[in-house]
């Protein structure tokens, strides 16, 4: 196992998502099984095997399946507690209330929204937070295209595709490293990517840390897919006991 510095996390599980029917029409979105195992599964383990030992769950759709699943995360080696909405707050109103629910409110902690399953060093990120000095440190990872890009030559003639290729911009990751006094700067309802950050980008006080290793948002039936797939190939599926599905369906 590997120790990082900041030793708490809180997973952002509270939203609907939509666009993920028909897997969230009966479960939230952290919850959707990809190669067998809940989204949610993976981020506890990948926490757990970086070195922290609190988590609080941020939930508000269906959250009873998510807390019936994880129970108090000691099968996972972290400890987790439960900051459950009454009513839908957005990403940023739902972070600051479950803020005050950390173990530690008054300590640096990791953020992770509750759609992404990746696989990089958490003690680098952390490091490189304490190292910037920055108030929040949000992990960036490669744009990939959705599409095939043509090779073409100077005579416009195609001489081959290459299947989404990763281009030369950085996107959100949805995984964050947040300083202590930041959440008095989060609004009580709404999203923080659209009033906390802009502030803090103003300020310089906003870090972008290019993440290395395996990332994916699953955002859409293609991304579970995509994602259950890449996860076979690779070998990283959770072990049995914490499946909920066949990973090969």
């Amino acid at each position: 196992m590997t120790t990082t510095l900041v030793t708490q996390a809180l997973i952002l599980a509270g939203g609907q998502a939509t666009r993920m029917r028909p897997y969230t029409d009966d479960a939230p979105k952290a919850m959707v099984p990809v190669a067998g195992a809940p989204i949610v599964g993976y981020q506890l383990a990948w926490l757990a095997e970086h070195g922290v030992k609190s988590v609080t769950i941020s939930g508000g759709y269906k959250h009873e399946m998510i807390s019936d699943y994880v129970g108090d995360g000691s099968r996972f080696g972290v400890e987790v507690r439960y900051a459950i909405e009454d009513e839908p707050l957005g990403r940023g109103g739902g972070l600051k209330f479950a803020a005050g629910r950390l173990g530690a409110p008054d300590a640096p902690f990791f953020v992770l929204n509750g759609d992404v399953i990746t696989a990089f060093s958490l003690t680098d990120l952390s490091e490189y937070h304490q190292r910037r000095g920055g108030a929040v440190t949000v992990a960036l990872s490669p744009y990939r295209s959705n599409w095939g890009v043509a090779d073409l030559d100077d005579g416009d003639r195609v001489r081959g595709f290459v299947q989404s290729p990763e281009l030369p911009y950085w996107i959100n990751a949805g995984i964050y490293v947040f300083n202590p006094d930041v959440v008095e700067l989060l609004p009580d309802k709404g999203d923080h990517e659209d009033s906390t950050f802009p502030e803090l980008a103003s300020d310089g006080r906003l870090i972008g840390y290019r993440l290395s290793g395996y990332w994916r948002g699953i955002d859409t039936v293609k991304d579970v897919v995509e994602a259950s797939r890449e996860i076979r190939v690779s070998g990283g599926l959770l072990p049995r006991e914490f499946r909920t599905t066949d990973p090969n369906i």
